[in-house]
């Protein structure tokens, strides 16, 4: 979802702005994707490397997601959305992780649409911290390690491989996300700013992605 700061800098306007209306764009795009049926989305909140950005920036991203955390967990019980969390929690301040296992814990039994929420993620961190993982239950990392090894010992094992990725702001890069798990996902690039971003445009995505035959590798 990239594009908030640009946004805003181009209108003039502080770059909590630009994140302010990306937040919005995101709950539309979620309520899209609730409304479409679909069973899994995952949203690149916050990655690892945006602890470098201005401290004064970092507070604001951390206090709206603490927000809107809490000021959401209506909006998901009434469309049975449930929450789970990709990232390294050690990171994260005291009251966000919290807030975090909260609305974990209120949604865990939804059936709809399950929303990831990556927040201090990265998909380098991600496989980093599921070799400790790993050497953290064998005593030391075993000689052999497998792809299901690997899989299982990352943030979401239980989620699917995302089916379609999607990056705006023209942008062509995945940027550290989901690096292990993004192997064979399709790729979507938008020119548009995030907020700029519509549930058309989202459809627009998905409609390409239907097109798409998809071969593993395989008859090509």
């Amino acid at each position: 979802m990239d594009g908030n700061g640009r946004w805003a800098s181009k209108r003039g306007l502080p770059r909590s702005e630009g994140h302010r209306i990306g937040l919005e764009v995101a709950k539309s795009i979620v309520q899209a994707a609730s409304r479409m049926g679909m069973k899994y989305l995952s949203l690149y909140v916050f990655s690892t490397e945006n602890w470098k950005r201005t401290i004064d920036e970092v507070g604001f991203l951390m206090g709206l997601i603490n927000k809107h955390l809490r000021s959401e967990l209506k909006f998901y019980r009434d469309n049975n959305i449930r929450i789970v969390h990709s990232g390294d929690p050690a990171g994260l301040p005291a009251e966000v992780l919290a807030q975090i296992r909260e609305v974990e814990s209120e949604t865990s039994g939804f059936q709809g649409l399950t929303l990831n929420l990556a927040i201090n993620y990265g998909g380098r961190d991600e496989l980093v911290r599921a070799m400790r993982r790993i050497a953290a239950r064998y005593g030391s990392l075993p000689a052999v390690i497998d792809e299901e090894a690997i899989s299982q010992a990352l943030d979401r094992p239980d989620l699917p491989d995302p089916d379609l990725i999607i990056r705006t702001a023209g942008e062509y890069r995945l940027s550290n996300f989901l690096v292990w798990e993004a192997a064979y996902s399709e790729l979507w690039f938008s020119e548009k700013l995030w907020p700029d971003f519509k549930p058309a445009d989202f459809e627009s995505a998905l409609d390409e992605y239907l097109r798409r035959e998809r071969r593993f590798g395989g008859n090509g």
